[in-house]
């Protein structure tokens, strides 16, 4: 057997073995996988990861067999993407398709819908009984103001019959007192007193103001009031400076067409054409005397009397009317005004029996 002989002086080391050059990367493409680092293709995770584990597999990597009511109850949580291609994990094999199960759908059951509908339909009652009873509330309201507007009403029709009637009572018993009074008939007053002459009468009119001389006109006068100042021992002049200062101080509304001092003296403070603010119900229709006085009881003084006399003979000429058309302040609301002729009712009719008897000898000649 012959024997090689190598010389391993020449070549005392064994060649290097060659390097592999390394082949240039080309780019990856989307859903190419890079076969040394590994990948999903197509998904495009990073290989870093831990891949996804089967959870048909088990711990040592053999498939596990899986049950029905896992695999339905698997499908329910991960619907698949392609549900067409649905294989038999039985065999672990592709190929074994199993039949496509009709999605099941859970039957139509108003046991959901219907408590919803009922709460609606309650709350929709609810409202409706709401507002039928807020409706009732307000006829209700509307049927007792008018229940009670009714009944301030006719509680004020009455009241104003009450006044009415007292007030006409109280007329006709001066009507009948005055013509119990009076023994001559209204014509023939009317005819005597066309003699009467005016008396003297200082006219001292009031400054137009709101408080005692409004200004208004006095379009007609059917009676004659007489009043007493209500301030004993004042003159006339100082009575007319009371009713001037009202404009000023506007403390009340006051006046009167005349004033009657207690020596007789007469001052007009308003004209004949205008109101005066003496009889609250009456300042449009009528003509106001205030007589001063001295006694502490009221009564006028002679002086002031006659002068009363005087000066209502001539205002009855001048408008036409009698000594029955003569009224006190009291006999219109009542007020204690003149006072002594109001507490003494003898008084008040012996002074319209001496008008009458001054207007009849006014026709004679005796006065």
């Amino acid at each position: 057997m012959e024997l090689d002989i190598i010389d391993v002086s020449k070549n005392d080391r064994r060649p290097a073995p060659a390097r592999s050059v390394p082949r240039e990367r080309r780019p990856q493409q989307k859903g190419q996988v890079d076969r040394n680092r590994g990948g999903n293709p197509g998904t495009g995770r990073d290989p870093g990861r831990s891949p996804r584990r089967n959870p048909q597999r088990g711990q040592n990597g053999n498939i596990r067999r899986v049950s029905d009511r896992d695999l339905d109850r698997n499908m329910r949580r991960m619907p698949d993407r392609n549900p067409g291609r649905q294989f038999d994990t039985d065999s672990g094999r592709r190929g074994n398709r199993i039949p496509e199960r009709e999605p099941v759908q859970a039957p139509h059951s108003r046991s959901g819908s219907a408590p919803v509908r009922r709460r609606s339909e309650d709350r929709r009652q609810q409202q409706e009984r709401i507002r039928r009873k807020k409706k009732r509330r307000r006829q209700k309201a509307a049927v007792r103001a008018g229940a009670v507007f009714l009944l301030i009403a006719i509680i004020i029709l009455l009241i104003f019959a009450l006044v009415k009637l007292i007030s006409g009572a109280r007329e006709r018993d001066v009507v009948q007192k005055v013509s119990a009074v009076s023994s001559v008939p209204r014509k023939e007053l009317l005819k005597a007193n066309k003699s009467t002459q005016k008396p003297v009468i200082t006219e001292d009119f009031l400054t137009v103001n709101e408080f005692s001389r409004p200004g208004e006109e006095l379009k007609k006068v059917n009676n004659i009031f007489v009043h007493y100042t209500a301030n004993r021992e004042t003159s006339a002049a100082q009575n007319r400076s009371y009713f001037e200062n009202l404009g000023i101080t506007g403390e009340t509304s006051a006046s009167a067409h005349f004033i009657i001092g207690y020596e007789g003296e007469i001052i007009q403070c308003i004209p004949l054409d205008e109101i005066a603010y003496a009889v609250q119900k009456r300042n449009y229709d009528s003509i106001s005397i205030e007589c001063c006085y001295l006694s502490e009881d009221g009564k006028f003084t002679d002086a002031t009397y006659q002068s009363l006399l005087r000066l209502s003979a001539w205002l009855l000429k001048e408008y036409k009317l009698t000594p029955e058309d003569m009224m006190r302040h009291y006999d219109e609301g009542g007020k204690k005004c003149p006072l002594y002729y109001v507490e003494h009712e003898g008084a008040w009719e012996q002074f319209l029996r001496d008008l009458e008897q001054f207007i009849m000898d006014q026709e004679n000649g005796s006065v």
